[in-house]
């Protein structure tokens, strides 16, 4: 089991400090990941229970990961941000009454870099065969605003990623390391356009054929 250091967290609860965020999803996996999963930020769900990637997504995760002969324990499951990105709304009850609530929301770049000495650190020691993005986010917090999960899906990418060389500078820079990344669509992308679904299914395919085509 993997997990990356206490001080390390603290820092991260440190630096995300007056963002509109809920709690902290400690990540951990597999030492000798097949895959680094680097998804969005948590949800609800996740901040309630301490555990990435569960609740409708996570079973849609799940079933893909399935598909290419993998479970939860031969990965590691991490995201952009951990603190659970949230912003007030309105829900009406059976009742008729109308409550105030939170819902998720996407990070905002600031929320993402206060967090990127994080995914920098399991970057860094982890040694997975493949990283594979869920959703734009994830994406373009390796790979720049120019990545677009809509043209690079499915696609095998080795490239040096984007990392945050010092703490004090809002610049990311390239590693000297490169890492082939296969991007897919954020596991929830099927709920709100079921026509996506063939495309994820076919993006996990192709995660299984470079796992069979790369694994020693």
């Amino acid at each position: 089991m993997f997990t990356i250091p206490d001080e390390l967290i603290e820092l991260g609860k440190e630096r995300i400090q007056g963002h509109a965020v809920q709690g902290f999803v400690r990540s951990y996996g597999n030492a000798n990941p097949k895959l680094l999963l680097v998804g969005e930020a948590p949800g609800e769900n996740e901040i309630d229970t301490g555990v990435p990637f569960i609740g409708r997504a996570g079973n849609e995760l799940m079933k893909s990961l399935e598909s290419v002969g993998l479970t939860r324990e031969d990965v590691y499951m991490t995201s952009s941000v951990r603190s659970r990105p949230y912003k007030w709304g309105t829900k009406k009850e059976r009742d008729g009454t109308i409550v105030k609530r939170t819902y998720n929301r996407a990070p905002k770049p600031s929320e993402i870099l206060a967090h990127a000495p994080l995914l920098d650190f399991e970057i860094q020691h982890l040694n997975p065969l493949l990283i594979v993005t869920l959703g734009t986010v994830g994406l373009q917090r390796l790979l720049g605003k120019s990545a677009k999960v809509t043209e690079l899906h499915g696609q095998l990418i080795h490239q040096p990623v984007l990392y945050l060389n010092n703490l004090e500078d809002h610049h990311y820079e390239w590693t000297t390391n490169s890492y082939t990344i296969v991007p897919t669509f954020h596991p929830a992308s099927v709920f709100y356009r079921p026509s996506l679904r063939e495309q994820v299914n076919q993006d996990w395919l192709q995660v299984g054929q470079y796992l069979k085509e790369i694994s020693p």
